[in-house]
């Protein structure tokens, strides 16, 4: 199994791809820690994963990664609990609609923090303590940090300007990070979903208008999966993806080539 003793934490695990994630990664070998802010999600996350476990693989943290005093408990919780973390996948995101002209102050920084501050937060804090276990122990473990960015990032959405911009921010600072953490071997990549089933599309899913233009304008003619994307996740945040670093992988069912 490709993730047997390690340790990985996934933000936003509760549900949609965040939840498809911590399940394959558990189905291969790892001991999961599931964050996010509604303990009773990320209860009945662990719970369908332990269910299948004769040793319990998940436990959960409930915090919310845009605050730093949450995230700073976080660290020291993986510190004392673990001891070691292998793979961060930052996956907690949010979005609003709206225009430019219509956009508040409010929802605006709402957006960006929950799509990019939190990458900022979670990837400064529990990146450090992933840098440390690497000067410690001086080991040649593959760790890696996987950041959930969005087709959106690559091209603007109608009507969630500031979820755009914040995906594609995500996607810069995956490069940044990769460079800085390069040196200690950590890699760092993100991935970009096209439409996915998930509780953020959940409502637009539920228009016909909106489910005909992403047949009509995605090369698969669907909408995808979180197993598809989890597919993916896993893949970038094993030493299968060892030369990889500083990526944006698309996985968008052809959207952007129509």
């Amino acid at each position: 199994m490709r993730f047997s003793q390690t340790v990985a934490l996934i933000t936003g695990a509760g549900s949609g791809i965040g939840k498809a994630a911590a399940i394959r990664l558990a189905n291969e070998g790892a001991k999961v820690l599931l964050v996010g802010r509604t303990k009773r999600k990320l209860e009945d996350v662990a719970n369908e994963i332990n269910a299948t476990k004769k040793i319990p693989m998940a436990d959960i943290f409930t915090a919310d990664v845009t605050d730093e005093e949450d995230v700073k408990e976080l660290a020291q919780f993986v510190e004392e609990q673990y001891g070691d973390l292998h793979v961060l996948i930052n996956n907690a995101g949010g979005s609003k609609h709206g225009r430019i002209l219509e956009t508040s102050e409010q929802d605006w920084d709402y957006v960006q923090n929950v799509n990019l501050k939190s990458i900022f937060l979670v990837s400064k804090w529990l990146g450090r303590f992933m840098v440390n276990r690497v000067k410690e122990e001086n080991a040649t473990f593959f760790r890696s940090i996987v950041n959930v960015a969005s087709l959106l990032g690559h091209q603007a959405g109608a009507m969630i300007p500031h979820y755009s911009a914040a995906k594609a921010g995500a996607i810069n600072l995956t490069k940044s990070l990769a460079l800085e953490f390069a040196p200690y071997g950590i890699h760092v990549n993100s991935i970009s979903p096209g439409f996915v089933e998930t509780p953020l599309t959940e409502g637009g899913l539920q228009n016909e208008q909106f489910v005909k233009a992403i047949q009509r304008n995605t090369a698969l003619k669907r909408v995808g999966q979180p197993d598809e994307i989890a597919n993916v996740i896993a893949f970038l945040a094993s030493s299968e993806a060892s030369y990889m670093t500083g990526t944006d992988v698309l996985v968008d069912g052809g959207w952007l080539i129509m």
